[in-house]
């Protein structure tokens, strides 16, 4: 008989005024009894609505009644059949939006926690499994990937299990991409994603590093050198900025510059000496999820006023609840409906303050969502010394500047066929950012994973 709780079992955490002050996980994940008393209000339904939520189409149903049943090891051989990084999709993917948002229970009540299962059976296997991982017997056939991000993982990981040797060329000194470069400790600790890259490597996985792949080498020349497929997974690093004046100073970062120096260069470790401005005020202008990652970084590198500037209300952050919750816990002030129009300098040519102007939501435009407009009059000044801009990313234009037949659409992400993530090359195949722009970690496995499949059948009778 289900459980019929109508909520879930709460994730234990770290409280905020502790947290705040550390860049440990947040989330403490659950116990054995826990996820077994979750897993139990999970009904097994038929129709399985929310494996079809899942970009990565995990077995859902059959993994939870594993874990319910307290067959944790089971459960986790479960999920790897279609996923290659669980422990990281079970602490950042929207679960709300894809597989828990399509969850019967969540209809009367809250849906089952499955990103808390999936990310459970994930660190058990870590703690408890000493299985080694079996090497696949090699086709003889090249594949190389560009980018070792979720997508470009992704795609490395289900080639080497049908036999390719998969060479992985990343342009930064550490595989992961925005995984580690991105998405701060305390959200995602990076022992995991190196676990989960070291498994991979463990497969038959090589991962070239400081490969900048239309600089050191072109697409032509992996060709050229034997390779008999391409993907490009390389992301989208590119960061944009308003257009205002001040934009030049000092104490000005985008949010990837600023997320790059805490977390992949570890600024938060006194050990590094990473430079980066220990600030005592910071707006942070955006609303996704990088906004608050990059708030929450500031927060704990000793900043005392942090604030989320946003053009549009509450509702219509893009950002996961869940993180804009963790921020307002954590003592991040939101200035919605607020939108920067200069940031002033002080004689040093430093940060002294942002001019701001109050919004105000109008007709709505092509997304759907209601235009912000300027309340006329309504300029303030926000006093502080660093902002970090977090209004979007497009593709660095290296790869397809340097790779004749690869076509691009008017934002420069890489024109693909969706059903195969084939571009317009021939043996080229992409996915991710380098696609959509600045998306979700589980999308961009997806596409590495429909990739991966459209390249086996492309290269299955060369």
């Amino acid at each position: 008989m289900p459980n019929m709780s109508m909520t879930k079992v709460p994730m234990p955490q770290q409280e905020p005024d502790v947290r705040n002050k550390n860049f440990l996980e947040v989330a403490t994940g659950y116990t054995e009894e826990m996820a077994m008393e979750e897993a139990s209000r999970c009904l097994n339904c038929k129709n399985k609505p929310c494996v079809n939520g899942c970009p990565v189409n995990v077995r859902i149903p059959e993994f939870i009644a594993k874990v319910a049943e307290g067959k944790f090891e089971e459960a986790y051989e479960i999920i790897t059949t279609t996923n290659g990084l669980p422990a990281v999709c079970g602490r950042v993917c929207p679960q709300e939006n894809q597989c828990e948002g399509k969850c019967v229970r969540g209809i009367k009540g809250e849906s089952v926690a499955i990103g808390r299962l999936e990310r459970f059976c994930a660190d058990y296997h870590m703690a408890h499994s000493n299985a080694k991982i079996e090497k696949p017997q090699s086709n003889g056939k090249k594949v190389a990937v560009v980018g070792a991000g979720p997508s470009g993982l992704t795609c490395a990981g289900d080639l080497a299990k049908k036999g390719y040797e998969v060479t992985v060329f990343e342009a930064f000194h550490t595989a992961g991409g925005v995984l580690v470069y991105g998405i701060p400790e305390f959200r995602l600790p990076k022992a995991i994603v190196k676990k989960e890259i070291e498994n991979l490597e463990a497969m038959g996985v090589e991962i070239k590093t400081n490969m900048v792949i239309g600089k050191v080498l072109s697409v032509d020349e992996l060709f050229e050198a034997g390779y008999k497929a391409v993907f490009i997974g390389s992301g989208a690093g590119l960061p944009s900025f308003m257009g205002i004046e001040g934009e030049d100073l000092i104490g000005v970062y985008s949010a990837n510059e600023y997320l790059t120096r805490t977390n992949l260069m570890k600024a938060y470790l006194d050990e590094y000496d990473t430079p980066i401005i220990k600030s005592e005020a910071v707006a942070v202008v955006g609303g996704g999820n990088v906004a608050m990652d990059a708030a929450r970084c500031a927060k704990r590198l000793g900043a005392k006023d942090v604030y989320i500037v946003y053009r549009r209300g509450m509702e219509e952050m893009p950002a996961r609840k869940e993180e804009v919750h963790h921020a307002m816990e954590e003592g991040i002030i939101f200035k919605n409906l607020t939108n920067p129009v200069k940031i002033l300098p002080d004689e040093n040519g430093r940060v002294k303050a942002v001019e701001c102007v109050e919004m105000e939501l109008g007709e709505p435009d092509e997304s759907g969502r209601r235009r912000p407009v300027v309340k006329q009059g309504s300029n303030f000044e926000l006093a502080v010394d660093t902002v970090i801009m977090s209004i979007g990313t497009s593709p660095n234009p290296l790869i397809r500047s340097t790779t004749p037949g690869l076509d691009t659409n008017r934002r420069g992400c890489l024109v693909v066929d969706e059903a195969t993530m084939k571009t317009t090359r021939d043996g080229v195949y992409a996915g991710g950012d380098a696609v959509t722009g600045a998306a979700t970690v589980i999308l961009a496995m997806g596409a590495g994973k429909q990739a991966a499949k459209s390249i086996d059948e492309f290269l299955s009778d060369k």
